[in-house]
């Protein structure tokens, strides 16, 4: 019995701390949905240290087309476009303080065709410091997926 809830309470813990990093998921929290449906998505991005974060920086994947955001109190919001005129970048510029999280949604028309999108995400803290949730270091920064099918 100790042994069955030593391994709950690790993988409740693994779970938490998988859940800590930067991720985006659709509205309903999943992690996959259809090719060329249009999808409400959610970045959730919570401050990790004991400063605060003071910028998000999502780079769109290839085939995403984002529609419209939905407005976040206390965020000035920044978007970089490509010649085609869709975003490419996302910024968004407030505080998080530290045991803090901040959601931003925002409408989006997935590929038409099947793949695996990658979201990376840079968060900026108070002090300048940057962490890259891009698989520059998967273990350490891990990128957000959605699998589109």
């Amino acid at each position: 019995m100790f042994k069955s809830h030593l391994l709950a309470l690790a993988s409740a813990l693994l779970l938490s701390v998988a859940a800590a990093h930067a991720t985006v998921r659709t509205e309903s929290g999943l992690t996959e949905s259809k090719a060329g449906a249009s999808e409400t998505y959610r970045l959730n991005v919570p401050t990790e240290k004991d400063i605060s974060t003071t910028e998000i920086r999502l780079v769109v994947p290839a085939g995403v087309t984002i529609t419209r955001f939905q407005v976040t109190p206390g965020f000035l919001r920044t978007v970089k476009k490509n010649e085609a005129g869709l975003v490419t970048e996302v910024v968004w510029k407030g505080r998080v303080a530290p045991m803090e999280y901040v959601r931003f949604f925002f409408q989006a028309r997935n590929p038409a065709a099947p793949a695996e999108l990658s979201w990376k995400v840079y968060q900026t803290y108070s002090d300048g410091s940057v962490v890259a949730w891009d698989d520059t270091d998967p273990a350490q920064g891990p990128a957000s997926k959605t699998t589109v099918k």
